[in-house]
């Protein structure tokens, strides 16, 4: 009698899962992860006057993709109602229900899991605050049914790494780190606008709401609002961390690409408002490497 060979296809379809769930997390867009990342090491760095020990910063930027990917998870659950209208989000994994929803809960419960695992090695008090941190991320993707200021919410939960960054290495919340995010709320909430543009359109026909709405056409004016308070609460924390002239060069980097993008996004356009948006990436790098630059050169002047 012949052998037959098994046929199964079953790796394939566990390939094709684990595809799935990557696109869920938006683990194939790390744009998030490094908008999320920067302002959190802008904190570790200025926390720890220097590069930060090894460990909170390995918790910290790997519970910076964690709650990030959380975040894309519950936002997708949130938006199902909205995202099969929408037209950059109607190929996401729970609209055509390639992952079904009590799996993207599963999902969203381990990343957390796992997240908060990692805050348990560090103190006391950073592990109460990653609570206020678990409860913005959860709660920020139901803010757009009923505020035009989801944006702002955003800026609140992407900034949380900053006041944890100083809890963590330095035992308390000093005014310098609620200036830093007060500036990161500023900026969340300009470059979170421009991705909120490329919706606009999409979001009113839904009935769902966003600061590029509530702007209107003073978009532009208010974006440049949004900016330079950004910048202003920067300037209050390099005056307060007395820093040097490395930290400004980096701001004013920052600003030239901040101008950028203004050229980009002045047709208002669905692709020159998402380049303007992708192009915050830059924007938060110029910062920190300001910052890392600095505080790397005067600890070497202190050492000579």
């Amino acid at each position: 009698m012949p052998i037959r060979l098994s046929t199964s296809p079953q790796p394939a379809h566990w390939r094709q899962r684990l595809r799935q769930y990557w696109q869920l997390v938006r683990g194939d867009r790390p744009i998030g992860w490094l908008l999320l990342l920067w302002p959190t090491w802008w904190g570790l760095w200025m926390a720890a006057k220097g590069v930060p020990p090894a460990w909170p910063l390995l918790v910290f930027t790997l519970g910076v993709w964690l709650t990030r990917s959380a975040g894309c998870v519950i936002n997708d659950y949130a938006d199902r109602w909205l995202d099969g209208s929408v037209e950059r989000t109607r190929q996401r994994p729970l609209v055509t229900g390639a992952v079904s929803a009590r799996e993207a809960l599963a999902v969203f419960a381990v990343l957390m899991l796992v997240a908060f695992a990692l805050v348990l090695t560090l103190n006391r008090l950073t592990v109460w605050m990653s609570v206020v941190g678990a409860f913005l991320a959860a709660t920020y993707p139901y803010l757009k049914r009923y505020t035009y200021l989801p944006q702002v919410y955003l800026g609140m939960a992407f900034g949380w790494g900053i006041p944890m960054a100083f809890a963590a290495l330095t035992g308390h919340v000093p005014p310098l780190a609620w200036l830093l995010y007060v500036a990161n709320i500023f900026w969340a909430t300009a470059y979170d606008t421009w991705y909120a543009m490329v919706d606009r359109e999409d979001d009113i026909r839904m009935g769902a709401k966003s600061t590029a709405i509530l702007f209107g056409e003073l978009d532009l004016i208010a974006q440049g609002v949004l900016y330079a308070g950004m910048f202003l609460a920067l300037a209050l924390a390099g005056r307060s961390a007395d820093m040097g002239p490395w930290y400004w060069a980096g701001l004013g980097v920052a600003v030239a690409l901040v101008v950028w993008e203004f050229g980009l996004a002045r047709t208002r356009t669905r692709a020159d408002c998402f380049r303007a948006f992708l192009h915050n990436q830059w924007v938060g790098m110029a910062v920190f490497a300001g910052i890392a630059l600095d505080l790397a050169l005067r600890a070497k002047a202190l050492a000579v």
